[in-house]
């Protein structure tokens, strides 16, 4: 990398080094990043104010257009944000019958020795995916319990099976992480290791050493106290693979995070890693580029990268 007179190499550490590729990367304006060869593979940009509307929509659309067909919907879920909580209200609105709606979590937290965590972990995905979702839906429209589903440590070596047995996900909603990864399916995991491309996109759920990278995104995160407290985040997760993303039926991709509501957001890059880089396990969420994908990014991630002198961090 060469800044003016000065010369360096991305730190070694870093997954993906490719100073070429990172170079054309940065330089994608927001006018330019729409544009794709793969007419599947759909990005679009999303005022910052519609974003969480749009997903939510896109979540009710799907369950009622379900429920009233009388047909069975599989959904593999991100990070239980609070947005799913919108989702139930709307639901209890127009009394939708959940009783055929399926939901799998894509990942889930897991200690040191890969004992998943259960779901009594207040910062668990499956402990808020049913305070945000499920316990604000009706309960007489909820889905049956065995609907709901997570990694356990029980059920995790037959959780691809136990999609395939339904049929495999209607969609798969996730969103990249700073490393680039696709649920928790880090880039650099000696868990997903594989001689080639085609080998790895075969690699089903499994229990994953997170990178330090993720572990400081995490600590960010508001469950977590968003004060940067990487030792109170779990060093190892559950994932799905890259198998169970490619057999879901359709996905949709979001990127709009920032740092607490400001133009501040480590995703900026990574969206754009994902969406115009290589296809490689080296950026996971790149394998989303060959498929039926909608690819939704925020103005703020969309916003051009170029040094802003006036904020420090």
């Amino acid at each position: 990398m060469k800044t003016g007179t000065f010369k360096f190499s991305p730190a070694k550490w870093l997954p993906f080094r490719d100073e070429e590729v990172l170079d054309r990367i940065r330089k994608i304006k927001r006018e330019d990043i729409t544009k794709h060869h793969n007419p599947d593979f759909k990005i679009s940009v999303i005022p910052d104010s519609d974003f969480d509307f749009g997903v939510i929509m896109d979540m009710f659309y799907r369950i009622k257009t379900a429920a009233d067909a009388g047909k069975k919907v599989v959904f593999i879920l991100s990070q239980p944000e609070p947005i799913y909580r919108p989702v139930a209200l709307l639901l209890n609105k127009f009394r939708v019958n959940c009783e055929k709606l399926y939901t799998f979590n894509m990942d889930e937290w897991a200690d040191d020795d890969g004992n998943i965590a259960p779901e009594s972990y207040p910062q668990g995905f499956m402990h808020a995916m049913k305070k945000n979702f499920f316990a604000t839906l009706n309960k007489d429209l909820r889905p049956p319990e065995a609907h709901i589903q997570g990694p356990t440590t029980k059920n995790y070596k037959d959780y691809g099976k136990m999609l395939a047995d339904l049929g495999n996900a209607d969609v798969c909603y996730s969103g990249p992480g700073w490393t680039g990864h696709l649920a928790f399916v880090e880039p650099d995991a000696p868990e997903f290791e594989a001689e080639n491309l085609e080998e790895w996109k075969q690699m089903g759920t499994r229990i994953v050493t997170l990178n330090p990278i993720s572990i400081a995104q995490n600590s960010l995160h508001g469950s977590f106290g968003a004060s940067g407290d990487m030792a109170n985040v779990p060093p190892k997760a559950c994932t799905i693979g890259p198998a169970e993303v490619i057999a879901s039926k359709h996905r949709i991709d979001m990127n709009n995070l920032a740092t607490m509501g400001t133009f501040v957001s480590w995703q900026r890059l990574a969206t754009r890693l994902a969406a115009h880089g290589p296809v490689t396990p080296r950026v996971p969420t790149s394998i989303l580029q060959t498929l039926r994908t909608d690819f939704w990014i925020s103005e703020t991630v969309a916003a051009n990268i170029e040094p802003h002198w006036d904020i420090c961090y």
